[in-house]
């Protein structure tokens, strides 16, 4: 324990001395982080912040090898903890590469995932995964992507909460705090003194980043410190003989975890893109829900903390409480999401008009896949009378009151009405010459109207849907398709532009096989 506490003052000691050396340094160099509208601070700040954090800690393990202690000595000789300096080293130097010069998120996530490959190599891998009730899974050839997932989930995690003063470093200092008392009491000291270290590091920059910050981390600092919880936790697991294995440090890395998890789902669920930056993350939720920064940031201290000794419980207790435990740390979650405002758009009954959506699409819903039958029996329809016939059906089902067929197949047309018959000339309407489509508009051959759109004044409505359908197949046009609604009757189902689209296209193919039937 000396030296855990020991390696511990040093590093917090080396960070309070070198992070206002480092920010002078960065102000000078012009490594400033510029006000912008996704920003929350106001003014230019340095952002090389991580350089102080990455020296504070190798330099105190470096003295804790010199003081020549026993665990000192167990440290050096543990060849993973090589794997675990040389992996940090890459992915610190890719994130301040960023910070000087903005990489492409290609290089970023390639540059990152050698990181995580280095620490596979070395031994520090998943193996295997538990969970309480269920028991353990062996993994075999899925150990190597799911070790660089977890890699790149911590590191973009820890990034991704980088957005008030000292969140970021003080939600790391509390998880690499959990971690270490975890590790301690599985008696794993080589992964406690260098959490120890991380700690102190961490806990040093703090006291210049705590709002109003002095001095940013920038993306050399938050990949530094996602690299070490990643891969520390992953050490801690394989040595620890705790039931729960990763999942003690998934518990305790919680906060970060979730809103880089969340974030994606939440854009792909509204249509954006899924890793474009926004103003949606916790912390910007707790701002516009009135807090101020340093208010935000002690609620999610205060997140973070009780979920580190929700991970500590679980290490004392069975597997039914265990999974009681995980049960109510859902439903919080649950809760806390919906308190941020994020269920208000992502609420039960969007959530089920968009799987009625994608049933739809799919092609599962019994309404979609009977007027499938009929977008069929109009595409394939041999006679123009076999195609009317499919239409009217078609606009029956959308409940629409009038539906009229202009269509161009010969240089005269058969009009047919409410039980009368007649042949009339074509009656044709050029465009514009600045048209590129010729559109021509001919006297109706076909029309039907319900019976409860005759009656008097029915026509008169002022809430008539009209919507005209040019009938095109490429540039051909093969008629005009004009559909009456009204509204005060009923209104337009859910689906029924999209139907109207199907019809459109399943009727243009139609006309086009019957005109060319009707050459031959």
């Amino acid at each position: 324990m000396t030296s855990i506490i020991s390696t511990f003052l040093l590093a917090l000691a080396l960070s309070l001395g070198l992070t206002p050396l480092v920010a002078r340094i960065g102000s000078h160099l012009h490594l400033v982080d510029i006000p912008s509208a996704r920003k929350i601070h106001s003014r230019p700040i340095p952002r090389v912040g991580g350089i102080a954090i990455a020296l504070a800690f190798y330099l105190g393990i470096l003295f804790m090898y010199l003081m020549g202690s026993r665990l000192s000595d167990e440290v050096i000789a543990e060849p993973k903890f090589f794997c675990i300096l040389t992996g940090a080293y890459v992915a610190f130097l890719t994130g301040l590469w960023d910070d000087v010069r903005r990489l492409n998120f290609k290089i970023k996530f390639l540059l990152q995932s050698v990181a995580a490959t280095t620490l596979w190599l070395g031994g520090v891998r998943i193996t295997a995964f538990s969970l309480p009730g269920v028991g353990a899974f062996d993994l075999t050839w899925i150990s190597l992507p799911l070790t660089i997932f977890w890699v790149l989930l911590v590191i973009n995690a820890i990034n991704l909460i980088d957005g008030l003063d000292g969140l970021a470093a003080g939600v790391s200092f509390f998880v690499s705090t959990v971690l270490l008392v975890l590790t301690v009491i599985n008696q794993v000291f080589v992964v406690a003194v260098t959490l120890a270290a991380l700690a102190g590091a961490t806990l040093g920059f703090l006291r210049y980043n705590f709002n109003p910050a002095r001095v940013f981390m920038g993306d050399g600092g938050s990949y530094f410190l996602g690299f070490m919880l990643s891969a520390l936790s992953m050490l801690g697991s394989i040595k620890s003989q705790a039931a729960l294995s990763l999942l003690i440090p998934i518990i305790a890395l919680g906060l970060p975890l979730m809103d880089t998890l969340w974030a994606p789902l939440r854009r792909f669920l509204l249509g954006r893109k899924l890793f474009s930056p926004d103003r949606e993350h916790f912390h910007h939720r707790l701002l516009q829900l009135g807090l101020n920064q340093r208010h935000a940031v002690l609620t999610l201290y205060a997140v973070t903390i009780s979920l580190g000794l929700m991970a500590v419980a679980l290490v004392h207790t069975r597997d039914e409480r265990a999974a009681l435990l995980l049960v109510l740390v859902a439903a919080a979650a649950i809760l806390g999401l919906g308190k941020l405002g994020y269920f208000r758009t992502l609420n039960a009954k969007n959530f089920y008009e968009w799987l009625r959506d994608i049933s739809d699409e799919s092609g599962i819903s019994h309404e979609r896949r009977s007027f499938l039958d009929l977008q069929l029996r109009i595409a394939n329809s041999k006679t123009i009378e076999a195609l009317w016939e499919a239409i009217v059906a078609a606009f029956r089902k959308l409940e629409f009151d009038s539906v009229c067929l202009y269509c161009n197949l010969h240089a005269a047309h058969t009009v047919k009405t409410a039980g009368a018959c007649a042949i009339v000339p074509e009656r044709r309407q050029v465009a514009p010459e600045h048209s590129s489509v010729l559109i021509r508009r001919q006297a109706p051959e076909f029309h039907w109207r319900n019976e409860a759109f005759n009656e008097p004044g029915s026509v008169c409505s002022r809430c008539l849907f009209r919507l005209e359908l040019p009938l095109m197949v490429g540039r051909q046009v093969h008629g005009t398709l004009l559909a009456i609604k009204d509204l005060e009757k009923g209104d337009i189902s859910h689906y029924t532009l999209k139907r109207l689209e199907h019809l459109r296209r399943g009727i243009s193919r139609g006309l086009e096989r019957i005109a060319v039937r009707g050459g031959r």
